[in-house]
C-alpha cells in the first residue's frame, strides 16, 4: 500500500484505520508518516493478533515524536534503511570483512584496481538502487533534481513549517562544502545568510533537524573512551549526507571538477567509506563513531559493538598516506586506557586502492573495493 499515491487508502484511514490493515501479511504500508495515526492502530493490531511479522512500515521521513503515540516498544522494531554499499552494488569484493576485523581476523586482499576515476564515479552516482547502474551523467541529473525538490518542498512538508527554498539550498551547499568535517552550526548559519537577511543559530538547528528527519543527513557522533592522558575529547559531531552523491549534487560538481580538486574528493571519499562502514556495522550490531581531542588528534571512524569491542579506522584516498594514517592510529591507541575501554580489535587504514594486508606495526590496510560486511 502506497500512501503517497493511494488517495483511497488515505481516506480509509481517516474513516477507519483498521480497513487498511486487513489483507495478507506481512502487509507493507509505504510512506506511513503521511498518516501517522496508523502507528497506534498497527500496535493495537499486533497486540490483538499475537503474531510476529504482521506489518512493514516504510517511509522517507521520520515524523515528530508525539506524546499520544505509544513508542511501540516490544511490538515494533525500527530498522534504518541506508543506500547500497559498494559490496551491495557489486563494486567491492567483500574480501576484508568488517565483522572479521572486529573479530581480530587479519586483513588480506588482492588489489581491487579501483582507480581514482572509478572512485569518483561511485561518489557521484551513490548507492541508490534505481541509479547504481547508470553512468554518472544520468545519475547526477536525477540527484540534482532530488536536491532541488528537498529545498523546494520536502523541507516544508516534513513538519508543516514553511522554509525559504533558497535558504535551504544555501544550507545544503554549505554542508556539502564542509562534508566530513566538524563545521559548527554558527558557520553554517552564516553561510545561509543572504544580503538582507540573517539566520540565528536556533533556526539553523531546526533546519538541520528537518534534514535529519528527511534522512538526507546523518551526523557521526563522538566516541568517549577512557584516556590515560589528560587530553579531553570533543563531543562535536562530524557532518555527513546519508550518501556523498547528495553533496556532489548540492554543489553542482562534476567528475572532472572532483579530479581537479582532490582535497574535496578526499572528504567525499571519507564520507563514502563512512556510509559503507555504517551499512556493515549495522549488520554486525555496531555503531560508527569518531574521535577528536583538544590536542588535535583525530580518528576518522571508531566502530564499537554492543559488547564493547572496538576498532579504529583512518580513511585515506591515496595509498601514499598510509604511513600517516597508521602513525595517527598508533598514537591514539597509546592514549586509550585499555584497562577500562579494552584493547582495540583492529587498527586499520582504509584506502582507495592497493592491497589488503597487515603492516609490521600491526596496523591493517584495507582497500575500500575489498571491504565488506
Amino acid at each position: 500500500m502506497l500512501l503517497d499515491t493511494d488517495e483511497t487508502a488515505r481516506r480509509a484511514i481517516a474513516v477507519d484505520p483498521a480497513l487498511v490493515l486487513e489483507g495478507s501479511t506481512p502487509r507493507l504500508i509505504d510512506e506511513w508518516q503521511l498518516e501517522p495515526t496508523i502507528w497506534n492502530h498497527v500496535r493495537r493490531a499486533v497486540d490483538d493478533r499475537g503474531a510476529r511479522g504482521q506489518f512493514i512500515l516504510t517511509g522517507s521521513a521520520v515524523p515528530a515524536d508525539d506524546v499520544t503515540r505509544h513508542s511501540g516498544a516490544g511490538r515494533i522494531t525500527r530498522l534504518r534503511m541506508r543506500p547500497m554499499s559498494l559490496f551491495e552494488s557489486g563494486h567491492s569484493s567483500g574480501t576484508v570483512s568488517l565483522k572479521g576485523l572486529l573479530d581480530a581476523v587479519p586483513a588480506s586482499a588482492a588489489d581491487p584496481r579501483l582507480e581514482i576515476g572509478d572512485l569518483i564515479e561511485r561518489i557521484c552516482v551513490g548507492g541508490w538502487p534505481a541509479l547504481v547502474s547508470l553512468d554518472s551523467k544520468d545519475a547526477m541529473l536525477t540527484l540534482r533534481g532530488y536536491v532541488d525538490e528537498i529545498a523546494r518542498a520536502d523541507m516544508s512538508r516534513v513538519d508543516g513549517v514553511r522554509r525559504d527554498p533558497e535558504r535551504v539550498s544555501r544550507l545544503l551547499r554549505s554542508l556539502a562544502r564542509n562534508v566530513a568535517t566538524y563545521v559548527a552550526v554558527t558557520t553554517l548559519a552564516a553561510d545561509v545568510e543572504g544580503p538582507d537577511e540573517s539566520l540565528d543559530d536556533n533556526t539553523a538547528h531546526r533546519y538541520l533537524d528537518a534534514l535529519d528527519r528527511l534522512m538526507v543527513t546523518e551526523n557521526q557522533p563522538a566516541w568517549a573512551p577512557h584516556l590515560r592522558s589528560k587530553a579531553s575529547f570533543r563531543r562535536s559531531v562530524k557532518r555527513h549526507f546519508v550518501d556523498p552523491s547528495l553533496a556532489v549534487a548540492a554543489l553542482g560538481a562534476t567528475p572532472d571538477r572532483l579530479k581537479a580538486d582532490l582535497n574535496l574528493t578526499g572528504f567525499l571519499f571519507e564520507s563514502l567509506v563512512v556510509r559503507d562502514l555504517r551499512v556493515y556495522a549495522q549488520a554486525a550490531g555496531a555503531n560508527v563513531l569518531q574521535y577528536r581531542d583538544n590536542t588535535g588528534l583525530e580518528v576518522d571512524a571508531i566502530v564499537e559493538t554492543r559488547d564493547g569491542r572496538w576498532g579504529a579506522f583512518e580513511i585515506k584516498l591515496g595509498a601514499g598516506s598510509v604511513d600517516e594514517g597508521a602513525s595517527s592510529l598508533l598514537r591514539f591507541a597509546r592514549k586509550v586506557d585499555t584497562s577500562k575501554s579494552g584493547k582495540p580489535s583492529v587498527l586499520a587504514v582504509i584506502v582507495g586502492n592497493g592491497y589488503g594486508y597487515v603492516r609490521p606495526d600491526g596496523v591493517a590496510v584495507a582497500p575500500i573495493g575489498a571491504l565488506g560486511p
